[in-house]
């Protein structure tokens, strides 16, 4: 027994070595070492098969027959939420954040004169600030702003400022640093606010006499307040780095102990916030919710400043999903784990208020492998590698929400979504 043992022991030792290697977290984040990782080639991919998914990705979103990018007018162009006919912040500035780290000027300066053209206040109480939602012929739904519009308008300004210089057509630091000192000139009057919570030093929901009251907890990105205090250039450095500190302290309060969801939307100290019945459900992880996993998941990798807690959320909520199935799990939970009934489900845009294994989802999970150990992360890199999107059973297809997360959790995954240093 021994001496067969000794025999096929070289044999068992080449198996073993042959097999996956582990997925270990980093413990430093790319402000430090401008590196990141490919969970897709460490999960087993080829890196040539890796480049060519990104690619297709991103043309499925941009140019294919499912496309949310529209040019106009020549010089412009704009994100359409297709299911809803309008064009929101949060697509035009998630359109310009992918295409300056897809180092498309082109895309960015066209989303950005549209943005500059219909949306953004140039006097009045709201000077600066971004009209939420417009019809695609640019006449405005509502004249208020969303905060997580603003938030992504200024990064990605900031990065375009690194990347392409300010002499190019557009000076996007200016335009960044004029939607910061416009929000920090409103005190109130008119009952406009700045957006981000000034006595609490967190985002707000909007920065509007209601929304100025609570937050969301998806609109919780540390790692942009850092890119703003290393350079906004606007005398605001430490102030934007309590904000890191303080988002990181509200989204432990914000996420459930036992199965990591958070609310839609919540209190500063992370509680229910009472809504007086207008916003029923709105203690529930849906929607806007799914964006926190990949929300963490980008300030481990950038900052990596909280990263104990962040590794236990990772494998914390991958764990709550992996349990409702792989395949299975829904897209709307009450935060304790149970599913919501009735009036509780949101519905999407116009669709039957109904359940689904969304695509979305699927990415931001996935993403926060990047903070994981366990191996069921592997299971989730797979999904997101073999997720399409498509129609649901019932119909229901969502080329704008879906489509927009699955292409920033292909850029995750695959070490393209990165903090850009000036040139």
């Amino acid at each position: 027994m021994n001496r067969l043992y000794l025999l096929i022991l070289p044999f068992l030792l080449m198996l073993s070595s042959c097999g996956p290697k582990p997925l270990v977290p980093w413990e430093e984040g790319a402000f430090e070492t401008r590196e990141y990782r490919n969970l897709f080639v460490e999960a087993g991919y080829a890196p040539e098969d890796v480049e060519a998914k990104l690619q297709e990705v991103f043309e499925e979103v941009f140019f294919g027959p499912d496309k949310v990018y529209f040019e106009v007018e020549d010089s412009l162009a704009y994100v359409s939420d297709i299911k809803n006919n309008d064009v929101r912040t949060e697509g035009m500035s998630y359109g310009m954040m992918v295409a300056v780290q897809m180092d498309r000027k082109d895309i960015f300066d066209k989303l950005f004169r549209w943005c500059k053209k219909y949306m953004q206040h140039q006097d009045g109480p709201l000077e600066g600030y971004f009209a939420w939602s417009c019809g695609i012929d640019g006449k405005r739904n509502a004249q208020g702003p969303a905060s997580d519009g603003e938030l992504y308008y200024v990064t990605a300004l900031l990065f375009a400022s690194n990347l392409w210089g300010d002499d190019t057509g557009i000076d996007y630091k200016a335009e960044a640093q004029h939607i910061l000192d416009c929000a920090f000139a409103k005190d109130g009057s008119d009952g406009v606010y700045n957006f981000i919570n000034t006595e609490h030093k967190l985002i707000t929901f909007t920065p509007e006499r209601f929304g100025y009251m609570f937050t969301d907890p998806s609109y919780h990105i540390p790692a942009f307040y850092e890119v703003w205090a290393r350079w906004a250039d606007d005398g605001r450095a430490d102030f934007w780095m309590e904000c890191a500190e303080k988002s990181r302290e509200f989204l432990h309060a914000a996420v459930n102990d036992t199965t990591g969801l958070n609310p839609d939307m919540c209190g500063y100290d992370g509680k229910v916030f009472s809504f007086g019945g207008r916003r029923n459900g709105s203690a529930n992880f849906r929607y806007d919710s799914w964006r926190v996993p990949m929300n963490i998941a980008l300030d481990y990798e950038w900052s990596c400043a909280d990263k104990e807690w962040q590794r236990e959320y990772g494998e914390k909520i991958q764990r709550f999903f992996y349990s409702q199935g792989i395949d299975t799990f829904v897209d709307q939970y009450r935060v304790d784990g149970t599913l919501p009934e009735g009036m509780e489900i949101l519905p999407a845009g116009r669709s039957e208020r109904a359940l689904r294994h969304s695509v979305g989802l699927v990415s931001t999970l996935a993403a926060a492998s990047v903070m994981c150990s366990h191996e069921i992360s592997r299971e989730f890199i797979g999904a997101l590698w073999n997720s399409e999107n498509v129609p649901h059973p019932d119909g229901y297809f969502d080329a704008y929400y879906d489509g927009l997360l699955r292409l920033f959790a292909f850029m995750h995954m695959s070490g393209n979504y990165r903090i850009i240093f000036p040139e």
